[in-house]
């Protein structure tokens, strides 16, 4: 079970995507964010640790786990789209030891001149655990033709044996389900879904907002004043040119990000 739930946390972090295509800032070098939930037994911390290649590393306890990483993206542009590939590795270990490690799949974001930009994801994830199990899911690329679009399909396998002991169907944006046993083994007639239990489900009750944030997602640039003397200078909250474009100020927060930015070049070649 905990293979399925560790298939299902790794396609639900692509169902933020949906709608939210806007480039986001650039973090400086050495720019950090911490958060940090004691109601929830949650820390995360996280750092911009490369400028060239940009390069973003991470670190997460919980209750029972903890998980790190780091990010950087292999880029191709294709006149009409940009295609996305991501280079690094995502850990999470368990208390009793049982790692699993993963990388995520290609991302393409379409119509960047002209009309609706959509994004999707494909390509194969490989999340390979330490103790028994493993998965192999398949981000299925969207089609033209294919009504059903955002597919994910694959299976959970024991390492020791081969066996396929589980199969996982869904879409990245929506919902994951699970039927247990070979998937192989079962006719061509079977409709799996009969059998499927859920894993996880979007939450579809958020109302669409100009950037598509989630509650969660605005809190994060919250900066209440008692946290002022708690975080270090570093802390993307503290960023004058972000802090204005939250507060409705464009020009001086457009003026204050070449400041940073004019900054970061000269240090950079110093």
């Amino acid at each position: 079970m905990r293979t399925l739930l560790v298939a299902a946390f790794a396609v639900s972090s692509y169902a933020s995507t949906e709608g939210r295509q806007c480039k986001p800032f650039n973090p400086l070098l050495g720019e950090t964010y911490e958060a940090d939930y004691p109601d929830k037994g949650l820390r995360f911390f996280s750092e911009k640790v490369s400028h060239h290649p940009v390069v973003v590393a991470c670190h997460c306890d919980g209750r029972g786990w903890k998980f790190w990483g780091d990010s950087n993206l292999r880029g191709k542009f294709w006149g009409r789209s940009i295609q996305l590939d991501p280079i690094g590795v995502l850990t999470l270990q368990f208390d009793d030891g049982e790692k699993f490690q993963w990388s995520k799949v290609t991302t393409s974001i379409y119509n960047i001149i002209i009309g609706k930009i959509y994004c999707d994801h494909y390509g194969t994830m490989h999340i390979k655990g330490s103790s028994r199990y493993s998965c192999k899911l398949k981000f299925k690329e969207l089609s033209i033709i294919d009504r059903n679009p955002h597919q994910v399909q694959g299976f959970v396998q024991d390492n020791r044996t081969g066996e396929k002991v589980a199969m996982l169907i869904g879409k990245w944006d929506e919902a994951m389900y699970y039927v247990l046993g070979d998937p192989s083994a079962k006719p061509k007639w079977y409709d799996p879904m009969s059998e499927a239990v859920l894993l996880w489900e979007r939450d579809k009750s958020l109302n669409q907002t100009r950037y598509n944030l989630s509650p969660f997602a605005i809190s994060l640039n919250e900066l209440p004043p008692h946290m002022l003397t708690m975080l270090p200078p570093t802390d993307s909250r503290l960023r004058p040119d972000q802090r204005h474009l939250e507060n409705g100020e464009y020009e001086k927060a457009n003026s204050e990000k070449l400041r940073l930015e004019q900054l970061q070049r000269i240090i950079y070649r110093s």
